[in-house]
């Protein structure tokens, strides 16, 4: 794959002074944008962990805590061979958007490990997870700090580190992280969470264009966890999957790929390559091929101003974070491409980790459907609300996203003193 050049940290405050400039209570008081454009505070640490062959390893981690004006810092944990400070900046920026577009009381945090855990033993991976706790555990609780998963950690990752909270801070604390498994504290419907909120926000943006799901060719960037769970909601709606990519490699048949074939591959740890009737495409082709609907599942920075003339979508909807550079996105907009932000697209998966804790405070937990239904209202109600501003104002999707989101953080900094 080529390496990627783009800064996400550069591109994320590059957003947010693009929509800055449209909104007018941050236009003419330039020291709203200086206080949003930088974490309040970034921590580096270093985790000393025992491998399995008695060797001591030192890996470094992060945590961003970007701007808590609505509520307790909220935000992913990441183990990836490619984290890095700047990244790890605009993820948690990002997630301050997202908290606040969708309208729940939380502020944007990031975490972040330097590692390839597949090259990790399970015991390996707990010693790492708790190191990591044990580093970091003064900075964070229910009430300040909540983390949650993001790319490479899991459900039992989540209960590793809420366990090892719990232990030094001498009580059961279940609201410390979220996206833990339903016998430590976690909630129905919270693995999905991230794809059905995306479903959701494109059902209701389509229906307010006069469209519908039915009959849409999809193509997939991302065969994880959010990017496959997408594809499968997608096909039991009517919709068509004919290309999707995963990291070695991609495939396309324009008439129509068979995502149940494709969901016990990757379930048997292969490749969406190993899949036999399709054409073979390279991990990033996947982007360019004709579709009603694009979605880019997998990491930063995948639509760039070197791909973006080339992408020949109808609508890309951003289940991954900061998937499309700035540069692109004006490539895309002279195009007539519309863009769902990641910061609307993909909300679900925050959306229902709030819910995990509201239910972890009370200690009474919902039923699926219940936190479908919440999901669906909470997530709608955002998707209009961006879409009509939209449409009265003529620009993109992103920009108004931003300004709905802006406005509630200004309105909560200036209401505590901050601004």
């Amino acid at each position: 794959m080529q390496q990627n050049i783009h800064d996400a940290f550069e591109n994320a405050t590059k957003q947010i002074r693009q929509a800055c400039d449209l909104y007018e209570g941050c236009r003419l008081d330039q020291n709203k944008y200086e206080v949003i454009a930088q974490p309040r505070r970034i921590i580096e640490v270093a985790i000393p962990v025992r491998m399995d062959s008695g060797n001591m390893k030192v890996f470094t981690g992060y945590r961003s805590q970007h701007n808590d004006a609505r509520g307790p810092f909220k935000g992913g944990i990441r183990f990836h061979q490619d984290v890095n400070k700047s990244e790890v900046k605009a993820l948690s920026m990002w997630m301050t958007f997202k908290c606040a577009v969708i309208d729940i009381p939380l502020g944007g945090g990031k975490w972040g490990i330097i590692v390839n855990p597949k090259e990790l033993s399970e015991w390996e991976l707990e010693r790492l997870s708790r190191g990591y706790v044990r580093e970091l555990y003064k900075y964070i609780g229910p009430e300040t700090d909540v983390p949650a998963p993001d790319v490479n950690t899991t459900p039992q990752i989540m209960a590793w580190m809420m366990d090892e909270y719990s232990r030094l801070v001498g009580k059961y604390s279940p609201g410390s992280f979220t996206g833990k498994p339903l016998s430590s504290g976690g909630s129905k419907g919270r693995g999905q969470a991230t794809a059905q909120g995306g479903v959701y926000v494109l059902q209701k943006i389509l229906e307010l264009r006069g469209e519908e799901i039915n009959g849409k060719t999809i193509c997939l960037q991302g065969a994880w966890n959010a990017g496959l769970t997408m594809a499968e909601l997608m096909v039991d709606l009517w919709a068509t999957v004919i290309g999707i990519s995963d990291s070695r490699g991609g495939i396309y048949n324009e008439k129509w790929l068979d995502v149940v074939k494709l969901s016990e591959l990757k379930k048997n740890k292969k490749s969406v390559t190993d899949y036999d009737d399709a054409d073979k495409l390279w991990e990033k082709e996947v982007l360019e091929k004709k579709c009603d609907i694009l979605i880019p599942a997998a990491l930063e920075n995948q639509i760039t101003e070197d791909n973006a003339a080339d992408i020949q979508a109808g609508i890309i909807l951003e289940l991954a974070n900061g998937p499309i550079t700035p540069e692109a996105d004006k490539i895309l907009e002279t195009n007539k491409i519309d863009v769902i932000p990641d910061i609307l697209a993909n909300a679900g998966g925050v959306m229902v980790s709030y819910f995990e804790g509201v239910q972890n405070d009370m200690n009474f937990y919902w039923e699926e459907d219940e936190v479908q239904d919440k999901l669906l209202k909470k997530i709608t109600e955002a998707a209009a609300a961006v879409h009509e501003t939209k449409q009265e104002y003529k620009t993109s999707y992103r920009s108004w996203a931003y300004i709905v989101a802006m406005k509630r953080i200004f309105d909560a900094m200036k209401d505590r003193g901050e601004v």
